[in-house]
């Protein structure tokens, strides 16, 4: 259990941001993939000065799953996504 209370050290929380600003991209919805990306920053910011140990391991352990979830949700998405694009994708002629 010590494991599960240490703090994740700077290189494995970028590399979790990292991870989920990738996976926001597979989304091919514009309103979709910025939401995600959003979802992310904003959670990151808001654990950004976590006071100890054990409510940074649990954020991060909570990021890992929200990682999770947003690869399987990229997956079905790209199964079923429309295939008209956004009017904020569409590009001016």
């Amino acid at each position: 259990m010590a494991a599960a209370a240490a703090a994740p050290t700077r290189v494995e929380v970028l590399s979790l941001f990292r991870s989920l600003l990738r996976t926001a991209r597979q989304f091919s919805d514009y309103n979709i993939r910025e939401y995600t990306r959003r979802r992310a920053a904003d959670a990151f910011r808001e654990n950004r000065a976590l006071p100890d140990a054990p409510a940074a391991a649990a954020a991060f352990a909570e990021g890992k799953k929200q990682l999770e979830v947003a690869k399987r949700q990229a997956v079905v998405y790209s199964l079923y996504a429309p295939k008209a694009k956004s009017i904020m994708e569409m590009k001016l002629q």
